[in-house]
């Protein structure tokens, strides 16, 4: 798992701004509109539990790691 640092941070903001940059406004907002779409599609922020939803990769990680199955 990524620790979040400031350096981390910084890094992601610049690349925000420089990845996007070349976008006008009408096709930055119709990214936003397809993710907002999608986000939609797939559930994201549905209200559900999202530790239940990583339980699969949680098992894989122990196994990987070798760990205990509820470690």
């Amino acid at each position: 798992m990524i620790e979040p640092t400031r350096r981390l941070a910084e890094f992601e903001a610049r690349y925000g701004r420089e990845a996007f940059r070349q976008l006008s406004y009408a096709e930055a907002l119709a990214l936003f509109t397809a993710l907002w779409t999608e986000a939609r599609a797939v559930g994201a922020g549905s209200g559900d539990d999202w530790r239940a939803d990583l339980e699969a990769d949680f098992a894989i990680a122990r196994v990987v790691n070798g760990l205990p199955p509820h470690a």
